[in-house]
């Protein structure tokens, strides 16, 4: 019953009709979090476009100027001095062929993101059926397939985020923590914004930014007034 009351407290504050600016947005998510835990800020926008057609799809992949608050746990699929390279950088998982049978058979997932160089794609291909529902499978638009292992492990540790359409052309994505300061928060965000507005297909007709909620893990959805988001 206490989270009951706490969420009826927050509802009270938030008006679910209204569309609030970034700032006070951000500000409300803070005062409104009620969880023992530090929740994390998400975003979800939902795009003007038809991910079913590939002119259409929207991703890509942008390092928030104060990351995420979350440890990501990176496992690197290469060969030979990569591999030395990748764990050098601070990947927390490094190998090849050796592990397919010990996802595909022992059910290990003890990890956030997936890299690979592209002479280790035919064999993580075989993972496809795994990795792919959960979003893990390596993408060269999300620089997660490259030889420059240490500039991704980096750049991941560092707060590199992926963003892509699911299947209603909503992209969900996290923007920090409950713990971060408001002006933090907004930077993050503003960072992912600018992001997802210049990978605005050619193709995407009408309004781009259909919507935008912020919301903590726990707590309430936050509209914001998508005009002055766009780009």
């Amino acid at each position: 019953m206490k989270k009951g009351k706490k969420y009826a407290e927050a509802a009270k504050i938030i008006d679910r009709s209204a569309q609030y600016d970034i700032k006070d947005a951000m500000s409300l998510i803070k005062k409104t979090a009620f969880a023992k835990f530090d929740e994390t800020v998400e975003a979800h926008l939902r795009l003007g476009v038809d991910g079913r057609h590939a002119d259409q799809q929207v991703r890509g992949a942008v390092v928030l100027p104060h990351g995420t608050g979350k440890k990501v746990r990176i496992l690197v699929f290469a060969k030979g001095d990569k591999i030395d390279e990748a764990i050098k950088a601070g990947a927390d998982f490094a190998g090849g062929e050796e592990l397919i049978p010990r996802i595909q058979n022992d059910n290990w997932f003890e990890f956030d993101v997936v890299v690979a160089t592209p002479d280790m794609m035919g064999v993580v291909g075989r993972l496809g059926r795994v990795l792919g529902p959960k979003g893990l499978m390596p993408n060269p638009k999300a620089g997660t397939v490259t030889m420059d292992v240490t500039k991704a492990v980096n750049e991941i540790k560092a707060g590199k985020i992926e963003y892509r359409l699911d299947k209603t052309n909503i992209i969900h994505v996290p923007v920090g923590k409950v713990s971060f300061t408001e002006e933090q928060l907004v930077n993050n965000f503003q960072t992912l914004i600018n992001a997802v507005n210049k990978a605005k297909p050619a193709t995407a007709k009408g309004q781009y930014l259909k919507s935008v909620t912020l919301s903590s893990t726990m707590g309430l959805g936050v509209k914001l007034n998508t005009g002055r988001l766009a780009e």
